[in-house]
């Protein structure tokens, strides 16, 4: 019987497997649909870069029972590692684990991928791989650097390290995209002008590109090196060298967002922070959230069971919903009796606002009554009908709200001709004071921004954590709650037109933007609100 010949077919059935992962050049958002599901699915992720740990941590989380973390890129020293020290520490875990590679832009365009692709098929181990967005082509695109035109066909990518380069090759005019060029710069420039280029060749060079600290410089072949020098240019960053760089005067699309690089804080309750942050990093900034709140059931829940009790027996005409919060409460309380939409038969529904009918319809229902103008209480009021005793059968309103609402609404509805049961559905609880260096951040006004949603999250921030400090934007999503902002001390500098999260920070970049027009108009760098000395700020109320 002849010996089966040995084989490195990565085919091969066992029972570790390593994916080969790119990152892309540093937005979570470029990371393939494919690298986040291996992400979620990994028993072991081997990292690259110290990055990488904050990465899997927004696209993912890091909890018990999750996957176990290995840095591949630094040895415990804090050295670097050599490419045949980080195929070990693959090789190791991929022979027995389902393995995440996760490497910086893509595993196989100027990357280590090759080589610890070799040592898995030389182990047998089996791998596959992911692409990712390479720096090349991102970093130059995100500084609004297209590589090719119509009239600039020809790209050249040189690595810049320690072997020499022959410049002289490069002396045309094709675009030259410059990795690891930062140290060297001023040498390849003199370089690229003796063998040839004008000395005006245009130059961009960009640092942490694709992330909210990027920064740009723009130069030609005989300054460049000094301008960079000026600008405390560092690693990483790419480097492009030709006329293309002239489009990014007209092309600049990511640095020029309103808010970009802007640190926000959000105070809100940890499961209504999502949708605010994602708005604010769509136009650049970066979000932290604090929580100031947490909603909670009612310490007493018998008075909510018994208005539940009665609006399935048919005792309300009406229930009102001030808050996504109370629908959610209202939900909850139906779920646990075992009840379903259908108990909402024969009675009329009313919403605070459009976001309070989306929570509403998500149910299954429909909000008879919904502010034609303002989206508040008053609103509401302005629009509610009274009471008939002809029309209307009953004369009751069952309003679930909050422990600390105020009594507006109520003393309005009496005035209508309506009785009201007035129940608390949740409370809200003020949260546990922020870590001290949040605090100070406050405080000392390296924050560029906060966005308060409530006056609970104004007194509750205040409470826990200080007031903001004087050159903080304040952007607010209400009359009411600008009112207790200004109570607070605290300057309004940005009222949202309506009681809505997405047009609250629609409000702010509009404030940005107008902000930003200001600074260029004036001759002056743009700057962020935390880098500049509090100045009068006009109050900006969005139309």
């Amino acid at each position: 019987m002849t010996r089966p010949a040995k084989t490195t077919d990565t085919t091969t059935a066992t029972r570790g497997w390593v994916s080969f992962v790119g990152s892309g050049p540093g937005d979570p958002g470029l990371m393939t649909v494919r690298a986040v599901e291996l992400l979620r699915e990994a028993e072991v992720i081997v990292t690259e870069a110290p990055e990488h740990i904050d990465l899997v941590r927004t696209l993912i989380g890091v909890s018990d029972g999750g996957p176990v973390i290995v840095d591949g890129g630094f040895g415990e020293d804090g050295q670097p590692l050599t490419h045949a020290a980080r195929a070990k520490v693959v090789v190791k875990h991929g022979k027995k684990h389902r393995v995440v590679r996760l490497m910086t832009g893509d595993p196989f365009l100027y990357a280590s991928g090759p080589e610890e692709a070799q040592a898995c098929a030389k182990a047998g181990v089996g791998f596959d791989i992911v692409p990712g967005i390479s720096s090349v082509s991102a970093v130059p695109a995100y500084a609004g650097i297209p590589l090719t035109t119509k009239d600039h066909r020809e790209v050249a990518v040189v690595t810049c390290g320690s072997s020499k380069i022959d410049w002289t090759q490069y002396a045309d005019d094709r675009t030259l995209v410059l990795l690891s060029g930062v140290g060297s710069i001023g040498e390849t420039a003199a370089a690229l002008v003796a063998a040839g280029r004008s000395a005006d060749t245009p130059v961009a060079m960009t640092r942490v590109g694709t992330t909210t600290e990027q920064s740009t410089v723009i130069s030609t072949l005989a300054n460049i090196a000094a301008d960079a020098r000026a600008a405390r240019i560092a690693p990483p960053a790419i480097t492009v060298i030709g006329r293309v760089v002239n489009l990014r005067e007209t092309l600049s699309w990511f640095e020029t967002k309103p808010l970009f690089g802007w640190r926000v804080l959000v105070p809100r309750t940890k499961e209504q922070a999502g949708s605010l942050s994602r708005r604010v990093r769509e136009y650049g900034a970066v979000p932290e959230e604090v929580p100031t709140i947490s909603v909670e059931p009612p310490r007493n829940p018998l008075q909510m069971d018994k208005a539940v009790r009665g609006l399935v027996e048919g005792r309300y005409e009406w229930i009102a919903f001030t808050s996504v919060n109370a629908v959610r409460a209202v939900r909850e309380k139906f779920e646990e009796y075992g009840l379903d939409a259908r108990a909402f038969s024969g009675l009329k529904i009313a919403a605070v606002g459009d976001k309070t009918a989306e929570a509403i319809a998500a149910w299954g229902l429909r909000a008879d009554l919904v502010p034609s103008g303002e989206q508040s209480a008053a609103g509401l009021l302005a629009d509610w009908p009274p009471y008939d005793n002809v029309l209307d059968p009953i004369n009751r309103v069952f309003l679930p709200r909050a422990d600390i609402a105020t009594e507006n609404l109520v003393a309005g509805l009496i005035d209508l001709g309506w009785e009201c049961d007035d129940v608390t559905a949740y409370r809200t609880v003020r949260a546990t004071p922020p870590p001290a260096e949040t605090r100070d951040a406050i405080k000392s006004g390296k924050f560029d921004a906060v966005v308060f949603t409530s006056s609970s999250t104004v007194r509750n921030l205040v409470g826990i954590a200080g007031k903001p400090h004087p050159s903080t934007i304040i952007a607010v999503i209400g009359p009411a709650t600008a009112k207790t902002a200004e109570e607070h001390g605290l300057r309004v500098d940005v009222l949202a037109p309506q009681p809505d999260v997405e047009l609250l920070v629609d409000a702010l970049a509009d404030f940005g933007a107008s902000r930003r027009l200001d600074l260029l108009e004036a001759g002056e760098p743009v700057t962020k609100p935390s880098e500049r000395k509090p100045t009068a700020r006009r109050k900006v109320r969005a139309k």
